[in-house]
């Protein structure tokens, strides 16, 4: 006998409105069904594969970037190899920086200052977030000194 239990309604995970599942997807199915839920559940899936695995695509961006440009080289394309625009300090001279170091160095130095630019941001999104936590644990009808003595008595 097939048991019934998978058939039992449970609230959508998105929208949180019931819904009884597929009877071929029984545990497994998350959502009501409706095409906007299952599109924002699988942006969420996705979005945590990504962080889980945040080490696998930082060990394979630099590896296929500086294979990319070591086969430019191979190929001796003219005029020599250049990276695509710094969209971290788009203001640098590339061109007279590649004089002096090599492109795979160039490469490598975006990377790292990449690295670190998202490493800072994330310290002053946690900093943040821990001042906004502290104003609001402020009075909301604060005086100033001033305003204080102002304030007859």
């Amino acid at each position: 006998m097939a048991n019934n239990t998978y058939l039992k309604k449970r609230p959508c995970r998105i929208c949180k409105k019931w819904f009884a599942p597929h009877p071929r997807l029984g545990d497994r199915q998350k959502t009501c069904g409706s095409k906007e839920c299952q599109k924002k559940w699988h942006a969420k899936k996705s979005a945590q594969w990504n962080r889980q695995h945040r080490a696998t695509f930082q060990a394979t961006y630099l590896s296929k970037k500086l294979q990319a440009v070591q086969d430019q080289e191979v190929a001796n394309i003219k005029p020599p190899p250049q990276l695509q625009k710094s969209t971290i300090f788009p203001k640098l001279p590339q061109e007279v920086i590649q004089e002096v170091i090599s492109i795979q160095q160039l490469v490598i130095a975006e990377y790292l200052s990449q690295v670190l630019l998202r490493s800072v941001q994330e310290v002053i999104r946690v900093q943040r977030a821990d001042i906004l936590r502290e104003v609001k644990r402020l009075p909301q009808g604060g005086y100033s000194r001033s305003d204080s003595q102002l304030r007859p008595p």
